[in-house]
């Protein structure tokens, strides 16, 4: 099967542009591209966008964008999504030229989101490079790991294995019966594309209207997560988990509230696999230390 190279982009709906425009720039330390009244791009790297926020009264992911190395991949693969019985159709020019890339299909999520898969992303001009108001200078990591990685729930175990059956997203490994809140127990997939991100997508069946739980972007410089960590602090804005340490894919991160509701992890280390060598694990705990929940600061 022709493989998804990575998480190139991300389409949210979200309900307050203008609290996402502040929350983007000022502490995430992402550069906001086009902005109308009801939309905004947001830029971390090279590409024209990585993130598209819509206007809307909804607050939750829209869309996940999958990305090629070539055309000739991305039809293959989709030819082979409708040999398995996947509905998919080809975009037509208007969304593509929404897209800016060469080619674009798209089919449902179980979840109640939409995949899309493309290839030919548009890059900036050089007149108009990546800067951030407020980091260091070291950036974001994406390039061939792409964007970063998202979490979102599944209604069930038939939702799960279109990711990985249908899909075709490889398994980096699981953490099973961590009791995170008291009551409240994880067991989570983790799943990577063959670009070797530790994940791009990561899911659990968990009952709910949210499909999203937290998108994550990653930091060159781990200086920039502590910074960006006081930013959030200074702000007063809350601190869904605090700085601590993953033992699957060994990022150093922390967790705030975006103006939707769902999480921002900001992190810095993520291990990048390699398939001919990788074993898959079952953890059983989230973190190793740190990330405490649920922690609300105020800046005096």
């Amino acid at each position: 099967m022709s493989e998804i190279s990575n998480l190139g982009y991300l389409v949210l709906n979200v309900s307050d542009l203008e609290a996402w425009e502040f929350f983007a720039s000022e502490i995430l330390g992402l550069m906001i591209g086009e902005r109308t009244d009801n939309r905004m791009t947001l830029r971390m790297d090279e590409y024209d966008y990585r993130i598209i926020l819509n206007k809307s009264d909804k607050d939750d992911i829209d869309v996940a964008g999958w990305q090629f190395d070539t055309k000739e991949e991305l039809a293959q693969f989709v030819d082979e999504l409708s040999q398995k019985g996947v509905i998919t159709k080809q975009s037509n020019d208007s969304a593509r030229r929404d897209r800016k890339v060469e080619a674009l299909y798209y089919c449902e999520d179980p979840s109640g989101y939409v995949h899309e898969f493309f290839s030919g992303p548009t890059y900036a001009p050089i007149s108009k490079p990546f800067r951030s108001k407020v980091m260091t200078g070291a950036g974001f990591i994406t390039g061939r790991q792409g964007f970063g990685h998202i979490l979102t729930y599944a209604p069930n175990q038939t939702a799960i294995d279109f990711y990985t059956e249908t899909l075709g997203l490889k398994i980096s490994d699981y953490i099973r019966d961590s009791e995170t809140l008291p009551g409240v127990f994880v067991d989570a997939l983790f799943l990577h594309t063959r670009t070797g991100r530790h994940h791009s997508l990561a899911t659990a069946v968990v009952p709910s209207e949210q499909k999203l739980n937290h998108f994550m972007i990653e930091v060159e410089d781990l200086d920039d997560v502590g910074l960006a960590y006081d930013r959030c602090i200074k702000a007063g804005l809350d601190l869904t988990m605090s700085i601590g340490h993953h033992p699957n894919d060994k990022v150093v991160s922390f967790y705030v509230s975006s103006p939707s509701g769902f999480s921002v992890e900001y992190g810095h280390g993520s291990i990048v696999i390699d398939d001919d060598c990788w074993e898959i694990k079952n953890y059983s705990q989230m973190s190793d230390w740190g990330h405490h929940r649920k922690q609300i600061n105020t800046f005096d």
